[in-house]
């Protein structure tokens, strides 16, 4: 460290090598960051066609219908508008148009509920790319189940835990 010419103030030295400095705009040097890879480095690679499409056919139900969620929704739609723009594919249980409570104006997207699947389905396929007040909507299943076709893991119930000095009969009856 320096002390510059009016002795006012500390000045430090910047190039000082003994400083080591992290994070961004610092250059890692090799001896610093052996875990930077070469920029000729080899990868491996995974085949597309490899990959299943976990989404494909794999919707899931939720408690209380299919759900579809349309993106896209201007923002000027009503409830009405979508409504008119669902109702050709199915009866629709629910229908949920999310406003931004600052602003007022419809979020950009919308929930559809139908009873069947088969009636979800053909809302995604009928409705999806089509115009819905001069801007392209997009519908998809709003409820996937986990990849590789497995279940959700059920919560693991699990016993409380008591504190050391309660007495063992107290125990029995908590749990």
């Amino acid at each position: 460290m320096e002390i510059d010419g009016n002795h006012t103030g500390a000045r430090m030295d910047i190039d000082d090598s003994n400083v080591k400095r992290k994070g961004r705009g610092f250059k890692a040097t090799d001896s610093d960051r052996p875990d930077i890879l070469e920029k000729n480095a080899t990868f491996d690679r995974v085949d597309d066609a490899a990959v299943p499409d976990v989404t494909a056919g794999k919707a899931a139900r939720s408690v209380e219908g299919w759900i579809v969620l349309v993106t896209g929704v201007h923002e000027e739609a009503t409830e009405e508008d979508v409504q008119d723009k669902f109702a050709d594919y199915g009866e629709i249980r629910n229908l949920h148009l999310n406003l931004d409570r600052r602003t007022g104006y419809v979020k950009g997207y919308a929930l559809v509920e139908y009873e069947t699947r088969k009636a979800a389905e053909a809302a995604i396929n009928g409705a999806s790319g089509t115009q819905l007040l001069e801007q392209t909507i997009h519908a998809d299943f709003a409820f996937v189940r986990p990849p590789g076709g497995e279940k959700a893991a059920p919560a693991l119930a699990r016993k409380r835990s008591t504190s050391p000095s309660r007495p063992s009969n107290l125990r029995d009856r908590i749990d």
